[in-house]
Protein backbone atom coordinates (compact mmCIF):
# COMPACT_ATOMS: atom_id res chain seq x y z
CA UNK A 1 0.00 0.00 0.00
CA UNK A 2 1.12 3.83 -0.33
CA UNK A 3 0.17 5.81 2.59
CA UNK A 4 -0.17 9.54 1.36
CA UNK A 5 -0.37 11.49 4.56
CA UNK A 6 0.69 15.28 5.26
CA UNK A 7 2.23 15.79 1.50
CA UNK A 8 4.20 12.77 1.83
CA UNK A 9 3.87 9.31 0.29
CA UNK A 10 5.37 6.67 2.01
CA UNK A 11 5.23 2.30 1.11
CA UNK A 12 3.87 0.33 3.56
CA UNK A 13 2.07 -2.98 4.39
CA UNK A 14 -1.57 -3.12 6.19
CA UNK A 15 -1.37 -4.47 9.51
CA UNK A 16 -4.20 -4.51 11.32
CA UNK A 17 -7.33 -2.67 10.29
CA UNK A 18 -9.00 -1.71 13.52
CA UNK A 19 -12.17 -0.87 11.81
CA UNK A 20 -13.41 0.48 8.34
CA UNK A 21 -11.67 3.81 8.93
CA UNK A 22 -8.72 3.15 10.73
CA UNK A 23 -5.78 0.87 10.00
CA UNK A 24 -2.44 0.03 11.39
CA UNK A 25 0.39 0.12 8.80
CA UNK A 26 3.81 -0.96 8.87
CA UNK A 27 5.50 1.92 6.83
CA UNK A 28 9.07 2.58 6.50
CA UNK A 29 9.93 6.43 8.13
CA UNK A 30 13.21 7.74 6.33
CA UNK A 31 14.18 9.52 9.58
CA UNK A 32 12.87 6.33 12.39
CA UNK A 33 13.24 3.35 9.95
CA UNK A 34 10.33 0.88 10.13
CA UNK A 35 7.81 1.73 12.46
CA UNK A 36 4.00 1.74 12.88
CA UNK A 37 1.09 3.66 12.01
CA UNK A 38 -2.73 4.02 12.35
CA UNK A 39 -4.31 6.12 9.26
CA UNK A 40 -7.16 6.69 8.27
CA UNK A 41 -8.49 4.15 5.02
CA UNK A 42 -9.12 7.20 2.80
CA UNK A 43 -5.48 7.98 2.76
CA UNK A 44 -4.38 4.30 1.47
CA UNK A 45 -3.66 3.67 -2.22
CA UNK A 46 -2.43 0.47 -3.90
CA UNK A 47 0.92 -0.24 -5.38
CA UNK A 48 1.51 -1.77 -8.32
CA UNK A 49 5.21 -3.43 -7.44
CA UNK A 50 7.14 -4.39 -4.15
CA UNK A 51 8.90 -1.67 -2.44
CA UNK A 52 12.70 -1.05 -1.41
CA UNK A 53 11.78 -1.20 2.18
CA UNK A 54 9.11 -4.42 2.00
CA UNK A 55 11.64 -6.73 3.49
CA UNK A 56 12.14 -4.40 6.61
CA UNK A 57 8.41 -4.19 7.11
CA UNK A 58 8.43 -7.98 7.11
CA UNK A 59 10.31 -8.67 9.68
CA UNK A 60 8.83 -5.26 11.42
CA UNK A 61 5.17 -7.27 11.29
CA UNK A 62 6.75 -11.16 12.28
CA UNK A 63 8.43 -9.79 15.82
CA UNK A 64 5.23 -7.96 16.24
CA UNK A 65 2.55 -9.63 18.63
CA UNK A 66 -0.61 -10.28 16.90
CA UNK A 67 -2.96 -7.32 16.58
CA UNK A 68 -5.81 -9.46 17.61
CA UNK A 69 -9.00 -8.95 20.09
CA UNK A 70 -6.70 -8.44 23.52
CA UNK A 71 -10.06 -8.11 25.54
CA UNK A 72 -11.65 -5.32 27.09
CA UNK A 73 -10.08 -1.46 26.76
CA UNK A 74 -7.03 -3.04 25.15
CA UNK A 75 -5.88 -4.89 27.95
CA UNK A 76 -3.16 -7.68 28.16
CA UNK A 77 -4.79 -10.57 26.45
CA UNK A 78 -5.05 -14.28 27.74
CA UNK A 79 -4.50 -14.91 31.53
CA UNK A 80 -7.23 -15.32 34.15
CA UNK A 81 -10.96 -13.27 33.31
CA UNK A 82 -11.83 -10.37 35.90
CA UNK A 83 -9.26 -8.83 37.53
CA UNK A 84 -10.82 -9.40 41.09
CA UNK A 85 -11.58 -12.69 41.15
CA UNK A 86 -8.22 -14.27 41.17
CA UNK A 87 -8.28 -17.36 43.60
CA UNK A 88 -11.15 -19.94 43.73
CA UNK A 89 -13.41 -21.05 45.89
CA UNK A 90 -12.37 -22.84 49.33
CA UNK A 91 -12.96 -26.46 49.94
CA UNK A 92 -16.86 -26.81 51.54
CA UNK A 93 -17.19 -29.41 54.68
CA UNK A 94 -20.51 -31.19 53.86
CA UNK A 95 -21.46 -30.20 57.91
CA UNK A 96 -19.89 -33.22 59.76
Amino acid sequence: MTVAEDGVTLDGIVFHAHSILKVVVAVADPERGPLFRTVHSKTLAERDGAGAHDEALRRLIRRTPSAGRGGPRGGQGGGRGRPGHTRSAGHRTTGK
